[in-house]
């Protein structure tokens, strides 16, 4: 592990996160100190979404949906580090996808490689990046909802920085 990344003490900030700014100035610094990218001004949207999707980027925009449902359960059944991890992992994949980065299984190894360098491979969030986030949270699988809410949630207050847009 490199001495920045010990400096960043990535697992103490994720049991430590507050709120969805938390979580995401987390990321944007673990993303920046693993890749060297950064960018600024997106948004946050929660929604119920079909079960099998946990979040998604609207290629070309600047807005991250993150499916209500599940981060729902997970908060309700499971321990802050295990909420927390899940939505530290989340929001690093959709934010890699924010860079234009279109490969799936590209941004799936981007995520599990900088949860594993930054968390270690036994961290829940590497363990999740690696296969599913069922491995941890059996309930999702119970999951069936197949429909796009109608009624969503924007995020006041996510990605408060003022950097530029794209560095």
């Amino acid at each position: 592990m490199r001495l920045i990344d010990k400096e960043l003490n990535v697992p103490e900030k994720i049991l430590k996160m507050k709120n969805f700014n938390d979580a995401f100035e987390l990321v944007k610094l673990a993303v920046n100190s693993k890749f060297n990218m950064h960018r600024a001004g997106l948004s946050l949207i929660l929604q119920g979404l079909p079960s099998r999707i946990g979040a998604y980027h609207i290629l070309g925009s600047n807005v991250i949906v993150v499916n209500r449902t599940i981060l729902n359960i997970i908060q309700q059944h499971k321990s802050i580090e295990e909420y927390n991890s899940y939505l530290f992992m989340v929001l690093v994949h959709e934010y890699l996808h924010s860079f234009g980065i279109i490969d799936e299984l590209g941004v799936r190894q981007m995520t599990y490689d900088l949860c594993c360098s930054l968390l270690g491979i036994d961290h829940p969030a590497s363990i999740m990046a690696k296969g599913d986030p069922s491995t941890l949270f059996p309930e999702l699988n119970l999951l069936r909802g197949e429909r796009f809410d109608e009624h969503f949630e924007v995020i006041k207050n996510f990605d408060k920085t003022t950097q530029s847009y794209i560095q």
